[in-house]
């Protein structure tokens, strides 16, 4: 409504309308500046998405799989397989993706890969590098990329920093990949048959920190994080140096899997003795059983797994418990005594003994029968 230059009536009211009016282009001021600031925001997010894509946004999902030559249901289940959501119709893809697909497609063309398996190559690389990259965005690039002067913004530090990182990330994870692959066709090779490499028989271990819901309870955000990092770490270097397989990780919780029994009895010890001399890490419980394994998209299952975990739960603190078969295995490669009572017999032989097992109680197992647990120490 126009208000009256002289109207004595308006007059107050005009005072307050263009204080309420100031207000509202002060509001408006800072809702532009924050819009503003988002603009910025997505212009250098994109900037750094065409920087490490090595391509510009150009395609709708339909548009990229025409270009392909895939049917759009099959680049759907490609792309969600890789842990990608559905993007509609929005020009979200690139010349990289497109070719993805089309290497991809080539693969079960070709016949080198069925579509089944191809789903399945797009979703354990998807698992993989996403936690990967997760990783280095919150614990590495996160820190790189604070700000190393007042006044200037993260965003203005991200883009040269991943210019320069990039491909020298780039050429290590290649290389760590070979490595990997080199070490699993290794495997595959020594094996007897083609069986064995989905059917194995394999020590399986489950370490897991004592008291660790309690701790989240107790302990700041940081601090957890540094604790699980240590963890995680430690059980890693244990288990890789020793020739183990790390199959994952749960936070405060590792699973692990050995061809060599007698490998993953030290691997279980070493892991309560190393992470037992750190006075800020709770308790460990270790359990490892043996026998049969399906492995599949690099993670292991099975009663076996499934006993390992049972036994974990089950073992006292800072203590390994390993199942029967396991204890058949050490025992018969001669590397722990059938009873203590035979070993103390023979005392030329004991010394030959690496670890000492001791049997306890029985005790039923949901799904599992009846387990008969054995406490596996170290002799000496």
């Amino acid at each position: 409504m126009a208000v009256a230059e002289g109207d004595p009536d308006t007059s107050a009211p005009a005072a307050g309308a263009g204080g309420a009016a100031g207000a509202e282009r002060s509001g408006g001021a800072e809702q532009a500046e924050h819009a503003a600031d988002a603009d910025d925001a997505e212009n250098i997010a994109l900037r750094i998405e065409e920087l490490i894509l090595g391509a510009r946004r150009q395609y709708t999902p339909f548009q990229a799989a025409r270009a392909a030559g895939v049917p759009m249901d099959l680049a759907s289940r490609f792309w969600r397989a890789m842990g990608f959501p559905d993007i509609g119709p929005a020009k979200a893809l690139t010349e990289s993706d497109v070719l993805a697909l089309r290497r991809l497609a080539g693969l079960v063309e070709a016949g080198l890969l069925s579509e089944s398996m191809a789903i399945q190559v797009a979703r354990s690389t998807g698992q993989t590098t996403a936690r990967l990259a997760d990783w280095q965005i919150d614990s590495f690039l996160e820190g790189l990329t604070e700000p190393p002067e007042p006044g200037m913004t993260r965003s203005e530090v991200t883009y040269p920093l991943v210019e320069l990182l990039l491909p020298e990330l780039e050429e290590f994870l290649i290389y760590v990949w070979r490595r990997q692959l080199a070490a699993a066709s290794g495997r595959v090779v020594q094996a007897q048959d083609d069986a064995e490499m989905v059917d194995r028989r394999l020590a399986v271990g489950f370490a897991d920190l004592v008291g660790f819901t309690r701790l989240t309870r107790r302990l700041e955000e940081e601090q957890l994080g540094e604790l699980v990092e240590a963890f995680e770490t430690t059980a890693a270097d244990q288990v890789a140096a020793r020739g183990g397989r790390l199959i994952k990780t749960l936070g405060d919780e590792v699973l692990f899997a050995v061809d060599d029994p007698g490998t993953a009895a030290d691997i279980g010890l070493r892991l309560v003795e190393t992470l037992g001399d750190d006075p800020m890490m709770p308790e460990l419980r270790v359990g490892i059983a043996f026998g049969t394994v399906t492995t599949r998209m690099g993670d292991v299952f099975g009663n076996t797994v499934n006993l390992a975990s049972r036994l974990t739960s089950i073992a006292p603190k800072d203590m390994v418990l390993v199942d029967g078969a396991m204890r058949e295995e050490l025992t018969a490669a001669g590397l722990a005594p059938h009873s203590e009572k035979a070993a103390d017999s023979d005392e030329g032989r004991a010394a030959a003994y690496r670890f000492a097992l001791q049997p306890l109680y029985q005790r039923p197992v949901r799904g599992l029968g009846i387990v008969e647990p054995w406490l596996l120490t170290r002799r000496g």
